[in-house]
């Protein structure tokens, strides 16, 4: 597999391996080549780096004094969850040390009088939805990866999914965190209280940090009432320029609302072939909106009447069972492994302006080609928020001049050149298309303040100091 590979790691100190032996045990000190290299390679395949060791806390506690030893032994961490990030910010692509938090993996219990749920960084999403359900309420994050990736990795990168367009993103969720700083010292603030106004906002400041700032242990997380009746349709639309048009019509005329995901006919094809499914309609259309209902009630009238009213419709399919929906949802969340059957692709998610939105979208295959003739361009996403999944496949790993057009295109339109993934290495560059000067600079004011010696994660979203 053609990756950006990242030079071999230097061994790891023999003074600060046995420290850190002493306080996570020997079992979960990794130093093996062939165990630590599942830790060194992202998801998508297009970044790998090494490391000298894999250490695993089992605790908040074990994880400040892995912090503390690694600042006054001058070792950089790169924390990770369920390593599903898509932007190389979760690997140790300079060598650093991996700091696994899969042992946090206590979820719960569930307020049921508040509707809140506590949970260790290590617990994967699948597991805090499953928490939910049990307790009668729901969790109202969801993403193709929820039973791998963790709830920790889902705040690292403020991560979105599906139901954005309803509960918002995981920021949105969030009532509170502990956390280890980079300085050793750990905060910790999880009484869930909905009105709390007691200075800054720090569970908030931690979201979307990237594991730059510190370790977010555990969090306190807000659950919405279940939804138990939905349904689902896959509209065959005339263009993507009616696809959008039509999700934009539905976040206003269909309150019950919960998800509309965009696809087009090369992203359904694709699937098709890579998974075996059969095509969602009898006949192809150029693209496609996946939209779902959901509330306590039977929302098929409101979503029947609101489909009626919209222009560009070809045709429907309808789900109203469980498994049928979800057959429905598979060829939206396959295209991720779909695409990634193709080689390591360029994974650029971006979101843009309702008023720009539909003529970006005919506008990405133009913008890849002009640089890169010889690549491929793959388009989906959670459009009723904006986002759109901009896949580039047939360039190498290390080839930046599609990433460099399609983010200067996205932000000289007023978009953002991260909507869910975060910035990591892969757009650490571009940063500046989006924050000025003065925000860089508060920023990197806020990490030394919170993290003085620079020991985490250093390479990512910010110039190391």
């Amino acid at each position: 597999m053609d990756t950006r590979t990242a030079p071999a790691a230097r061994a790891i100190d023999p003074d600060l391996a046995r420290a850190l032996v002493d306080v996570v045990g020997g079992p979960h000190l990794l130093t093996e080549p062939d165990v630590v290299a599942s830790y060194s390679l992202d998801w998508t395949g297009r970044f790998r780096g090494s490391t000298p060791a894999v250490v695993r806390p089992g605790s908040a506690a074990e994880v400040a004094e892995v912090v503390a030893l690694c600042r006054r032994h001058g070792t950089a961490i790169v924390p990770q969850g369920g390593n599903t990030g898509m932007v190389g910010g979760g690997v140790p692509l300079h060598g650093e040390l991996v700091m696994s938090l899969r042992r946090l993996d206590l979820a719960g219990p569930v307020d049921g009088s508040t509707g809140q749920l506590s949970a260790q960084a290590g617990v994967t999403l699948a597991a805090v939805q499953s928490a939910a359900r049990d307790a009668g309420w729901i969790y109202g994050v969801d993403l193709g990866g929820r039973d791998s990736a963790t709830i920790g990795g889902n705040v690292a990168t403020n991560a979105g999914g599906l139901r954005v367009v309803r509960y918002g993103d995981t920021r949105a969720q969030l009532l509170g965190a502990e956390a280890v700083l980079g300085s050793g010292a750990v905060v910790s603030h999880l009484g869930g209280l909905l009105k709390d106004n007691t200075g800054y906002a720090l569970h908030s400041l931690l979201c979307g940090s990237e594991g730059t700032l510190g370790v977010v242990t555990a969090v306190r997380l807000r659950l919405v009432p279940p939804a138990p009746s939905r349904v689902a349709a896959m509209l065959g639309m005339r263009d993507a320029s009616a696809a959008v048009a039509a999700a934009q019509a539905l976040r206003r005329t269909l309150p019950s609302l919960s998800a509309v995901e965009l696809m087009v006919r090369a992203g359904i094809e694709l699937v098709c072939t890579v998974t075996g499914a059969p095509p969602p309609l009898p006949d192809p259309h150029e693209a496609y909106l996946l939209v779902e209902a959901s509330g306590a009630t039977d929302p098929t009238p409101e979503l029947s009447a609101a489909v009626a009213s919209l222009s560009g419709v070809q045709d429907a399919a309808v789900a109203l069972e469980p498994a049928r929906i979800a057959a429905l949802f598979r060829y939206r969340e396959a295209h991720t492994e779909a695409i990634n059957s193709l080689g390591s692709p360029h994974k650029l998610d971006v979101t843009l302006p309702n008023a720009v939105l539909a003529d970006m979208v005919g506008r990405f295959a133009g913008i890849v080609s002009a640089v890169a003739p010889e690549a491929s361009v793959w388009l989906f996403g959670h459009v009723g928020d904006g986002n759109v999944h901009v896949n580039v496949t047939g360039v190498a790993p290390d080839d930046d001049r599609v990433d460099d057009a399609v983010l200067r295109a996205v932000a000289d339109v007023g978009g953002s050149i991260s909507a869910e993934h975060g910035i990591g290495t892969a757009k650490r560059r571009w940063l500046g298309l989006n924050r000025s000067p003065t925000e860089l600079q508060a920023f990197a004011a806020i990490k030394r303040a919170l993290d003085p010696d620079g020991i985490m994660n250093p390479h990512v979203m910010l110039t190391p100091a």
